[in-house]
């Protein structure tokens, strides 16, 4: 990438690349099998899009990058550890991951569960690790992250929609349910990236509700395009098996709107989120970009 834009991600993703090799423990350490599998997974791929939203909502309200790299790193162990379990047989039952063998079929099931167990019990403490002499009032974002952050991986949030999602299987839905069902699973957290970022960054009361409007829009956005593109690509431009949502039933916006009425909702959806964000100045520029990506990827 050349582009200002290009220039910014990629700064932050090698910030982000760095900040995860040091907050995971090496691959010997005791016990090797669970740090070998949470390294695998973590280090398999993947273009930090949550690091990325959670870095760029701190820059949209003027705040530093090391402000917001915690939360950077806690939201990227949390979606690892989503994704290995999402991998299970239990639940997706997929064998296939940003383009390698999902953790489970390296590792096993009993190591791919308990790793994604340690992802997310370190990644909160990761994100509650104060430096010293930290301010009174460092000291109070980082505990209102934390809670931003713990309440979108709850039953309200990631779990609730992974659950909902799967009780959809087979059935036909309204658009308002399916609506729940992706702010839940994939929305939230996305939109506690961005409004958690706002956070860490100084952002005052309005400014968190513009971010989290934002990022409510964009993460449901998101998902609507990963609906077409597991419809229309195929598995090395995914790095996933494609088409499974159709063969397991899901609900999907494909399924309600078909492929171009998916699109359009899509775009609909990301004027809302430029529109939430409009009043803020050029620091909010990598967010604004970050978001028209979102819903013109291709993979």
């Amino acid at each position: 990438m050349s582009t200002p834009l290009g220039a910014w991600l990629e700064q932050r993703r090698s910030l982000v690349e760095q900040a995860l090799g040091e907050a995971l423990p090496p691959a010997a350490a005791w016990p090797p099998p669970i740090h070998e599998a949470m390294r695998y997974s973590v280090f398999a791929g993947g273009k930090r899009l949550r690091p990325l939203l959670a870095l760029a909502g701190c820059a949209a309200v003027g705040g530093r990058d090391e402000d917001a790299l915690p939360l950077a790193v806690a939201v990227e162990l949390i979606h690892t550890y989503s994704l290995i379990h999402d991998d299970l047989p239990a639940m997706d039952d997929d064998d296939l991951r940003r383009g390698k063998p999902t953790s489970h079929k390296v590792f096993g099931e009993a190591n791919a569960i308990l790793a994604g167990d340690a992802l997310l019990t370190r990644a909160f403490a990761v994100l509650a690790e104060l430096p010293p002499r930290a301010a009174a009032e460092s000291a109070a974002r980082r505990l209102r992250a934390i809670a931003l952050l713990a309440e979108a991986c709850g039953t309200a949030g990631l779990i609730g929609g992974q659950v909902a999602d799967l009780a959809a299987e087979g059935h036909d839905l309204k658009p308002p349910e399916l609506e729940r069902i992706h702010r839940g699973k994939t929305g939230a957290l996305l939109t506690a990236c961005v409004a958690g970022g706002g956070v860490l960054g100084g952002a005052d009361d309005a400014q968190v509700a513009a971010l989290t409007r934002f990022g409510r829009a964009a993460g449901l956005a998101f998902q609507v395009i990963d609906d077409v593109l597991d419809a229309t690509e195929g598995a090395q431009t995914l790095g996933k098996t494609p088409g499974k949502d159709a063969k397991a039933g899901k609900a999907t916006y494909v399924r309600l709107l078909g492929v171009d009425g998916a699109r359009e909702r899509a775009h609909l959806l990301l004027g809302e989120a430029l529109g939430a964000i409009a009043d803020l100045g050029g620091g909010a520029e990598p967010l604004r970009g970050l978001a028209v990506q979102l819903v013109e990827r291709h993979s």
